[in-house]
């Protein structure tokens, strides 16, 4: 049995203001004049689900009482259970004082809300990442972007004006309270929810059909179309999945399915708590919660982030409060033999067959094969096949770290001719002629550094987003600022090289007279002489500068290419 509910948690949210010419005009005349701050899309998508009433019962960004609470048992600071901290963290120097208001815009510049300053507080990155992510390691994805964030965080009360425009899906956006009013039509009062950030296969089909048959519920089928894991298969093709499936093999009258602009934490056992709240204000009173959920795989050292069953046990440990039943469900694997799907723990013989999602990509899509029917509807494996090239046409990104006159460039160039030689496309970006273009005007603070290390991130990560190569080379000296490109391009399309050349040959070098000026205190702040160059903790291939022929070293870096399939192999 499951408890009916028919409200959402908390039963707060932000409701938009109503809207005429008049008051727009005014809105757009008070906005004009207040100082903005343009969100990224963790924070937009944060903002839409704090306007609508997804993160009820919160109804804006938390402030220091709640984060801390949060961070330490779970629960806001009035004791609500809420175990992941949704906060604006801003730089340094965003100037607006407390009592002062921000124009929350999108990155067209959109007014979407107006917030008044309450708090600003200070955000501890390292307790941050151990109480959400339950590690310090920087492979974790959300650890190594939270790394990037401003060291501060303001709140305070927000007039909601707008939710972030989309032009895509638009009957599938559905708010909390019309999610629960289409699902009120539908008749039942029992409701089971799927979260999901992967495609829908076989197995979660029957997943969710037997979920629905042995709860009498409604399913709401409910993916996420926010940020996920980088490499995971773009939304709008997990969407199209779910649209076709849905529509041929599932029963209209108790079936909703609805997106989710939710910035995932991927933080397994805590967000699948997070996700169960959610649901809840989208009027579920069931969710499904299977092996590993919100797991972003393994760490730094190859183990598992979190136990598989984790999520289950700790989600099931707070269901009551929730008011939502978790329905722990195994890995179903097919059953040749029988044609159908049955729980791991059942399996044997030669006759069972189970995929798994690195098979998918690296077996299947990377080479482009078709995706057996045992284990996807026909529509599925022609939208993946539509959407995913072959491994060896992918984008991706090299980037090549180490001091100045290390032979970053050297290297890349030759690269650049030998891949074009294997037919890829390439764009190679130099960190001495992208500042006397697209950074121009930048200097040598920490700051500037970091600015113009970001900027050829964004470039590449658009060049390989388009399935081109980019090679970048530039002396990058902070491994934070190195990591935060790894998670704009994603880790999957990221092959990090450090041209480990001593400081003592780069010296020797110095073709731009930039060493000699430093030792005489002409300048000041030389990566290596006055400011530090922190070295990569793992790049994927070291080489020194000052050994070997730039041609030998290219030659290394095309074979690591080559046996992670990005590049073919030829006679």
């Amino acid at each position: 049995m499951i408890t009916t509910l028919n409200k959402p948690y908390g039963g707060r949210l932000i409701l938009l203001l109503p809207d005429n010419a008049d008051q727009a005009k005014e809105r757009a005349r008070r906005a004009s004049r207040l100082p903005s701050l343009q969100l990224n899309a963790r924070a937009l998508c944060d903002l839409e689900l704090l306007m609508s009433g997804g993160f009820s019962p919160l109804d804006g960004f938390m402030g220091a009482a709640d984060y801390r609470s949060v961070l330490e048992s779970m629960r806001l600071a009035n004791g609500m259970l809420f175990p992941i901290p949704i906060t604006l963290p801003v730089s340094a120097d965003f100037s607006v004082g407390l009592d002062g208001e921000v124009a929350l815009r999108d990155p067209r510049n959109n007014l979407l809300a107006i917030l008044r300053v309450a708090e600003r507080y200070r955000r501890d990155p390292e307790t941050e990442s151990l109480a959400v992510a339950g590690t310090r390691d920087m492979a974790h994805p959300l650890v190594s972007e939270m790394a990037g964030w401003g060291p501060d965080a303001i709140s305070g009360p927000i007039e909601g004006i707008a939710l972030p425009q989309h032009f895509s899906f638009t009957d599938l956006r559905l708010t909390p309270e019309q999610t629960r009013a289409r699902l009120a039509e539908m008749g039942n009062p029992n409701v089971v929810a799927f979260q999901t950030r992967n495609p829908i296969h076989r197995a979660h089909e029957e997943l969710t059909k037997r979920a629905a048959q042995e709860t009498r519920s409604t399913l709401l089928l409910h993916p996420v179309v926010g940020l996920t894991k980088p490499g995971d298969i773009d939304a709008h093709a997990r969407v199209r999945c779910y649209r076709a499936v849905a529509a041929g093999y599932f029963d209209p009258g108790q079936t909703l399915l609805s997106v989710l602009p939710l910035a995932m934490r991927m933080a397994g056992p805590k967000e699948a708590i997070w996700h169960a709240i959610i649901r809840r204000n989208f009027g579920a009173n069931a969710f499904i919660v299977g092996r590993d959920h919100a797991g972003p795989g393994r760490d730094s050292a190859g183990r598992p982030y979190y136990a598989a069953d984790a999520a289950q046990v700790l989600a099931q440990t707070h269901q009551d409060e929730l008011g939502v039943k978790i329905l722990p469900f195994e890995e179903l694997v097919y059953n040749a033999d029988t044609d159908a799907y049955i729980p791991s723990s059942q399996a044997s013989g030669p006759g069972i067959r189970r995929i798994s999602g690195t098979d998918v990509r690296e077996r299947y899509l990377d080479a482009g094969l078709p995706l057996p029917k045992w284990f996807t509807r026909p529509e599925i494996a022609s939208i993946l096949a539509e959407t995913n090239v072959a491994r060896h046409h992918q984008g991706f990104c090299i980037w090549f770290t180490g001091l100045s006159g290390a032979g970053k460039s050297t290297i890349a160039e030759i690269l650049v001719e030998l891949l074009l030689a294997h037919g890829r496309q390439v764009t190679l970006l130099d960190g001495d002629v992208v500042r006397t273009h697209l950074s121009k005007g930048l200097g040598f603070s920490r700051a500037d550094r970091d600015a113009n290390v970001l900027r050829i991130g964004f470039v590449a990560s658009e060049v390989t987003r388009h399935n081109g190569v980019a090679l970048c080379a530039a002396v990058s000296p902070y491994e934070t600022t190195r990591n935060q490109v790894r998670q704009l391009v994603g880790s999957e399309r990221f092959v990090l090289i450090h041209v480990n050349t001593s400081l003592e040959v780069c010296e020797t070098r110095d073709v731009k007279g930039l060493y000699a000026k430093a030792r005489r205190g002409e300048v000041i702040g030389v990566t290596g002489i006055d400011d530090p160059y922190e070295l990569p903790g793992s790049p994927d291939l070291v080489v020194d500068g000052a050994t070997d022929e730039a041609l030998t070293h290219a030659l290394r870096v095309l074979e690591l290419l080559q046996s992670r399939g990005l590049v073919r192999s030829t006679a």
